[in-house]
């Protein structure tokens, strides 16, 4: 991992030999790999720009830059979502066995009629809550936005007068993954990679 981390600004070099469980270290320099991978055809060369944050820490490339990017991981799997067009947000997550009712609280009244009434409960709960996850990231606000004070309605979400717009991203039969958009876009104006971390290297 050190031959990959030596590449990257010494900040994150700091910030990533923080990190207690390797696992979490490898993902995140992997999220950075894959941001630069996924920039590779804008004119600019993004491995030479400082990535900043707002107060919330949503990470962006700084002031007066419009490529705007986004970066979720969960299990082995990273994900990249980057556009010039307008804000996004991505959120992946590996579906496991939990306990749907610990998160009803998070979720608006109609959307855990839904979840409760589904045939598969687990995954209309990993629909919404990877939908609710994209949007607080696309909003920049993470979750100082209380995540049932919105609620998703056919792939739509209005938070403060503003709208953010929905789509599933299909990667693997064992994730849920949204992307959000401040903007309703083309397909091609969005570019979504992904890389298996036990694909790229292990510790």
């Amino acid at each position: 991992m050190n031959e990959f981390l030596l590449r990257f600004p010494i900040d994150f070099q700091n910030k990533i030999l923080n990190y207690r469980r390797w696992q979490d270290a490898q993902l995140s320099l992997l999220g950075r790999i894959l941001l630069y991978k996924a920039t590779a055809n804008f004119n600019e060369n993004y491995k030479d720009v400082s990535i900043k944050y707002n107060k919330y820490n949503k990470p962006y490339f700084g002031d007066g830059n419009e490529v705007c990017f986004n970066i979720s991981h969960s299990g082995e799997m990273v994900v990249c979502a980057v556009t010039n067009v307008c804000d996004i947000g991505i959120d992946i997550e590996l579906r496991q066995d939990i306990t749907v009712e610990d998160f009803q609280p998070q979720m608006t009244d109609n959307e855990w009629l839904k979840i409760s009434t589904s045939l598969d409960k687990m995954d209309s709960f990993y629909n919404y809550w990877t939908q609710k996850e994209a949007v607080i990231k696309c909003n920049g606000k993470g979750f100082s936005v209380i995540l049932k004070s919105f609620e998703i309605s056919q792939d739509i979400v209005i938070i403060d007068n503003n709208f953010f717009f929905l789509k599933e991203i299909n990667i693997d039969d064992r994730y849920k993954c949204y992307v959000a958009t401040s903007e309703l876009v083309s397909n091609e104006c969005i570019r979504v990679s992904e890389l298996n971390s036990s694909n790229y290297y292990t510790n």
